[in-house]
């Protein structure tokens, strides 16, 4: 079926993407991190290698028990390591950035000689660059990757290093080994090390609730009447705001919910045209019932991603679907509201639907010139004391036992809350074709075709079901 997606690719295309950021890391630690990822490419690479004082200073004589402390942290003896430079990538928001600097900074502190250069910006088209750099071998030492992306890029194990080769350097033993499973290739090989467990969650703004005078809602049933009293407060306040993978994401949760099975199961889509149909007109009852702001709407706002969005940091739009470990990342930018965790709807089905996932992993490049060095960073940012302390909650809550027993005093209880319900309600297994970048990248996946498609009146629901259906049976049945 023909896609009718110029008109919303020329909307789409007026939103201003974040630019990347090339810049080293080890400087002064109160460099502003968003100035930083906003720099232009010439600008970057001006930036300053670490002070030389930072590069050489190390204390004359370490004490015994700070020389067994730093080689328990890493499994090798004190300066057992090469000078190198290393590179690392990673996407996220402003304090995402500025935490991860530090935590690199601290590293280089901690073992002079190797410096580490940062790349990093927001996830609107971060997916492609990497994607690229990927396949030209091109890519930093150390990433942060999606999940899907051990399948997605390294199938037979030769673009990610494997780390089972480096227990000497990287402790797995801090990690629960299901965990650890879940991310080797299809050669067996150790293809990434999970940083967190991550799903999807309700957040509201409970200033702009109590402003309207509805209670935060506890089924789908309030939510709709929710949407009237938002109505009536102005026409651009709404009770929620879902993007078009937003809306993909909540519809299979409302399926799951109902149905109790799987989206897919190895190649194999669970849900029939009328189930999938049901799904698309629940998510444009939502529409219709000014629950959620239409995509034309949002694309109108002129923002990269909701937590830009001015009517997010205002209050205008009062909930978001999201990762549980995005909390930093919206509180932030509603400075001064009050934002909760709110609780998944009974109403929605007999089932407790929904998946958790790896939120992230580390991985190392395999071209890597220096993988011993790249596993020690790693090993640095996951099991590090003095690391956890830094990075707190800035990716989820951590998996590494480690990380959590040195942070979890300063974690973001918010955070700690959302983590907690996510694990303790989802019962679906995530399919990892799910997060393909053909179904889920903008702004041509397949995902922002149906679900802007429906929402520009661009197809009726049978026919955003088929494009769908066909979609998701291509992707996963390895079809081109």
């Amino acid at each position: 079926m023909k896609k009718k997606i110029f008109k919303r690719m020329m909307a789409t295309s007026l939103v201003a993407a974040m630019a990347l950021s090339m810049t080293a890391c080890g400087g002064s630690s109160d460099k502003d991190a968003s100035a930083d990822a906003e720099k232009p490419a010439a600008e970057a690479d001006k930036a300053e290698e670490p002070a030389a004082e930072d590069k050489a200073e190390e204390p004359a004589a370490e004490t015994e028990a700070a020389s067994e402390a730093a080689d328990a942290s890493t499994g090798e003896a004190s300066g057992d390591y090469e000078e190198c430079a290393l590179t690392i990538s990673w996407w996220g928001g402003d304090s995402r950035h500025e935490a991860t600097q530090k935590a690199v900074e601290a590293f280089q502190k901690k073992y002079p000689g190797i410096t580490v250069e940062c790349t990093y910006g927001a996830w609107d088209g971060w997916e492609e660059k990497m994607a690229t750099a990927f396949s030209a071998g091109s890519a930093q030492d150390v990433n942060q990757i999606n999940w899907n992306w051990i399948t997605q890029y390294d199938s037979d194990g030769s673009v990610f290093l494997n780390m089972d080769d480096y227990k000497d350097v990287f402790d797995q033993s801090q990690i629960d080994s299901k965990w650890i499973e879940m991310c080797r290739a299809s050669d067996g090989s150790l293809a990434g090390i999970p940083i967190s467990m991550t799903g999807r969650i309700f957040y509201w703004d409970k200033t702009t609730f109590d402003e309207v005078g509805v209670a935060i809602p506890t089924t789908l049933e309030e939510l709709m009447k929710a949407g009237e009293a938002f109505k009536a407060k102005g026409d651009d306040y709404y009770p929620l705001c879902l993007g078009e993978y937003d809306r993909m994401i909540l519809m299979v949760y409302y399926l799951e919910s109902k149905y109790g099975k799987d989206w897919v199961t190895g190649s194999t889509l669970n849900y029939s045209k009328e189930e999938i149909v049901e799904g698309l007109e629940f998510i444009q009852s939502l529409e219709d019932g000014h629950v959620i702001p239409s995509i034309a709407t949002i694309a109108g706002d002129g923002a990269a991603s909701i937590d830009q969005n001015p009517k997010w940091i205002d209050g205008r739009y009062a909930g978001i679907w999201e990762w549980d470990s995005s909390a930093s990342k919206f509180s932030d930018a509603a400075e001064g509201r009050e934002i909760v965790v709110g609780d998944y709807f009974p109403d929605f089905g007999d089932n407790k639907g929904g998946f958790a996932k790896v939120s992230m992993a580390w991985a190392i490049n395999a071209k890597t010139e220096h993988p011993k060095e790249a596993a020690m960073l790693v090993e640095y940012l996951m099991n590090d004391a003095e690391a956890a302390k830094i990075l707190t909650s800035e990716r989820g809550i951590p998996v590494s036992k480690a990380a959590l027993a040195a942070s979890e005093a300063d974690l973001n209880p918010t955070v700690v809350e959302a983590n907690g319900k996510v694990l303790s309600w989802v019962s679906n297994n995530f399919d990892p074709y799910f997060e393909d970048a053909k179904l889920k990248n903008s702004p041509d996946g397949v995902y922002y075709d149906v679900m802007g498609g429906l929402s520009y009146k661009d197809y009726s629901v049978e026919e955003a079901a088929d494009i769908l259906i066909e979609g998701v049976n291509d992707v996963i049945s390895g079809a081109e």
